[in-house]
């Protein structure tokens, strides 16, 4: 027979009866708020601040049939383009209906107020972090008829043309303009920048002779070099990636201190309830993880992630600070 515990060892001390209380208390609320305030109870909105067929586009209606499964409810995805994205990125963070979210890259939710301090959000406090969902470097891409054999070469030739060369990007702020900029700053060159509305507008200006280089998302980059229309010059990586093992480095072609990667994710408005964003991060986080979702990310050029809220927001502040420090130095500012 055990010990019969001493009466000091029986009483609970004072502060654990508070916590039991305050857990007790906690897990009504949550069981109650959830019985009385199902969600969602109507379809969902996934907003897209990039034209139909651009990798966010992609992106988001690859997440927007099993996502739909898992809540319950259709997932709309609608198209909100201008910006660089951040008219979609402010529809999101100005949305009340509770049944809102957002499909976002880099600049929309770190840089954008650090670009124009009068953009219409502000998205380290307006936006709710849920998933990352994947990362990828970009393609230094050129037309075919390029100068230079290889990327040091062709380097030379964007040194010598100075500012007769112009780059294109899907708008300032975007990490396509902002990479472009770095590597400027890198590599000494000085092509003059032209915004357009998405990644596949930039590409077809290439193809028009209109561009002489941009910075192309892996995925669109490869498929216009299969079909002999583009040449890949390097990607925004100290090293190969395995989404493009064929494509040299920048450090390669000599550029140091060169490390870029894009990234999409799944983004709430800040006034969505904490349990709803938790219960999304983990939807979205498990959707990204599968086999059948990993592999049509990896055929769009994205390296598959899934994160917690927590994580993504991590990598908000890393990128920030990052993103903010090459803003400072090359003076980027929304025209």
């Amino acid at each position: 027979m055990s010990a019969l515990p001493s009466r000091s060892e029986r009483r609970p001390s004072r502060r654990l009866c508070l916590q039991a209380a305050l857990l007790s208390s906690l897990a009504w609320r949550s069981a109650g708020a959830a019985d009385a305030s199902p969600w969602p109870t109507r379809p969902v909105r996934l907003v897209v601040g990039f034209p139909g067929g651009s990798s966010p586009d992609l992106t988001a209606r690859t997440l927007a049939e099993p996502l739909s499964q898992a809540l319950g409810q259709p997932v709309i995805v609608e198209n909100r383009v201008g910006a660089g994205g951040n008219i979609g990125a402010d529809a999101v963070a100005k949305a009340t209906d509770g049944h809102t979210l957002g499909l976002m890259i880099n600049g929309n939710m770190t840089i954008a107020r650090l670009i124009n301090p009068r953009a219409p959000y502000d998205p380290l406090k307006e936006l709710a972090p849920v998933s990352l969902v994947g990362v990828s470097p970009l393609v230094l891409a050129a037309p075919l008829q390029a100068p230079g054999a290889d990327a040091r070469a062709f380097l030379e030739a964007a040194r010598a043309a100075g500012d007769r060369w112009s780059y294109g990007s899907p708008g300032v702020g975007t990490v396509g303009h902002i990479g472009m900029e770095l590597l400027k700053a890198r590599a000494g060159i000085a092509p003059v920048h032209v915004p357009y509305p998405g990644y596949p507008q930039v590409a077809n200006a290439m193809l028009a002779g209109d561009l002489q280089l941009a910075m192309l998302p892996p995925a669109l980059a490869a498929a216009q070099v299969r079909a002999g229309k583009l040449r890949a010059i390097a990607i925004t990586a100290a090293g190969r990636s395995a989404l493009t093992p064929d494509i040299p480095s920048l450090a390669e072609a000599g550029v140091r201190d060169y490390h870029l990667e894009i990234w999409n994710a799944v983004a709430a408005p800040a006034s969505m309830p904490r349990d709803r964003v938790e219960r999304l991060s983990a939807l979205v986080g498990g959707i990204v993880r599968t086999p059948e979702v990993r592999a049509k990310l990896q055929q769009q050029g994205w390296q598959a992630v899934g994160t917690s809220a927590e994580g993504l927001a991590n990598r908000i502040a890393a990128d920030t600070r990052g993103l903010g420090r090459v803003i400072e130095a090359q003076r980027i500012r929304a025209d």
